[in-house]
């Protein structure tokens, strides 16, 4: 609890400036108060008549509870008010805009009008959701529990994992309209301080108006934001975090948002789930080879059927472009059309059955996708090898426990499709060498993207594609490049 003194007779101490400390005295009254609550609804100003002085309350009702409001306030007032005074001290400068900033942050601000006395008591307790599973990271092994929208629980399960006084974080307020709270985790004897350093910079030259979600404020962070992929991984997970932070990376957490972004990413990051270090390593190797050559696969399956039939037919087995071209027989659309068409059926079932109620959307997707590609075959637009290949394309493109690496590689396809459109496997083979240049060349909060296949890092080798055993882990070293440093005692001296 903190308490600010306003009011006519106010003191301010450590204030050089008289003018400006009046000025501060004469806008901190009920009166202008009042006035720029109105129009607020669950805005309450409530007088109390204690046992020998008036006070009045001032809260928003929807961000406080009102068993939190009565014990760590009311109850106080009317029994034990000289305790509550206790904890009592005057700010170096006070106004009526963080005065006004307190009770949106969901505060409770009392003035004791014979003391002339405004406090501010924290009782910030919204209505949180409680702790689930993951709808979009889910795992058959591990951990179950997920973040919320409450930061506050968030930390927790944070700090339920690491019990270490290592274990900082540091609250910002970003957001010009909205104020929103966000913190950022480290734990101080691994971070990169270059790391942390970039990325407390990179808040600091925020300038944006409201956040909803933390995925806005990574896309203000990116080193390069014309990027198709995402440069910072946002997860919901506490036991990735957790495995991040002792990796020596910087965590930003948002009120409101069940996210959790990892500075700095990487490229193969995106392939790899928590689970894998639940399973064999064996099994996590095998899924994790099964993820990463999907990724290109689902690029190049589609475009590779438009460059064999448009370009290179001599390619394919003659059984093959047989079977092909009987299949293609009633088809009047050049194969890049055909697959356009139907990549762009898959795109809006996707969307429709995401926007729907989960019921509705699942029956959507399965019913609605089986009989647009049978009417699709029967009329003659599309070939059947072609509903295959898209189908199978469209699954690859889940592989991936990061969703926005998912739609990453959708986008990438496209680019994919049109090249092999224009110049057969010339043009893939060139939107392929695009592919490895652009990935080469993307940073993520200044470190290399690909890292640690380039530049190469023989001892992060061990968890990339292929996953070592546990015991040949401990000397991994991370994307951020941390390594522990030694603490010297006081006096500087080893």
């Amino acid at each position: 609890m903190s308490f600010l003194q306003g009011g006519e007779d106010s003191q301010y101490k450590g204030t050089s400036n008289s003018t400006s400390a009046q000025n501060d005295k004469v806008l901190i009254t009920i009166a202008a108060i009042k006035n720029e609550l109105t129009g607020i609804n669950d805005a309450v100003i409530k007088d109390i008549q204690t046992s020998d002085e008036l006070v009045t309350i001032i809260y928003f009702s929807s961000l406080i509870e009102k068993l939190t409001l009565h014990r760590t306030v009311i109850f106080p007032l009317l029994d034990q008010k000289e305790d509550l005074l206790k904890s009592a001290y005057v700010p170096e400068k006070v106004n009526l805009p963080s005065v006004l900033s307190s009770i949106a942050e969901g505060n409770t601000v009392i003035y004791f009008h014979s003391k002339d006395l405004f406090a501010i008591v924290n009782t910030y307790s919204p209505p949180t959701s409680t702790i689930s599973n993951s709808d979009t990271e889910s795992t058959v092994s591990g951990p179950r529990d997920s973040f919320t929208q409450s930061l506050q629980t968030n930390l927790s399960l944070i700090k339920r994992r690491i019990h270490n006084t290592g274990l900082k974080n540091r609250d910002f307020r970003i957001g010009t309209e909205t104020n929103t709270k966000i913190s950022v985790i480290y734990i101080e004897k691994i971070v990169e301080e270059n790391n942390l350093t970039k990325v407390i910079n990179k808040i600091d030259a925020i300038n944006y108006r409201h956040f909803e979600d933390i995925s806005i404020l990574a896309q203000l962070m990116e080193d390069h934001q014309f990027s198709p992929f995402p440069q910072y991984h946002i997860t919901e997970r506490p036991d990735l975090i957790t495995s991040s932070l002792i990796d020596g990376r910087v965590v930003i957490m948002m009120d409101n948002s069940n996210g959790a972004m990892i500075c700095p990413s990487s490229f193969l990051g995106f392939f790899m789930s928590p689970e894998d270090y639940y399973n064999r390593w064996t099994t996590a190797t095998l899924l994790r080879c099964i993820r990463f050559f999907g990724f290109f696969l689902t690029i190049m399956l589609t475009p590779f059927y438009i460059s064999a039939l448009s370009h290179h037919p001599e390619m394919l087995p003659y059984e093959v472009l047989k079977s092909i071209y009987e299949s293609r027989s009633r088809v009047p659309f050049p194969p890049v059309i055909e697959v356009l068409f139907m990549e762009l059926v898959i795109e809006v079932l996707r969307e429709a059955g995401s926007r729907m109620p989960t019921k509705i959307g699942q029956t959507i997707g399965i019913v609605g996708g089986i009989v647009i590609g049978t009417a699709a075959v029967e009329a003659g637009l599309v070939s059947n090898i072609l509903i295959v290949l898209v189908a199978i394309s469209a699954l690859l493109s889940f592989l991936r426990p990061s969703f926005k690496m998912s739609n990453a590689s959708r986008f990438v396809r496209y680019i994919f499709i049109l090249s092999a459109g224009f110049f057969g496997l010339y043009g893939q083979m060139i939107a392929f060498a695009w592919l490895i240049f652009h990935l080469v060349n993307l940073t993520s909060l200044g470190t290399p993207f690909m890292s640690p296949v380039i530049p190469r890092k023989w001892t992060d080798l061990l968890d990339s594609i292929v996953l070592a055993p546990s015991s040949f882990l401990k000397h991994k070293k991370g994307v951020a490049s941390a390594e522990s440093k030694k603490v010297l005692p006081k006096d500087g001296k080893e």
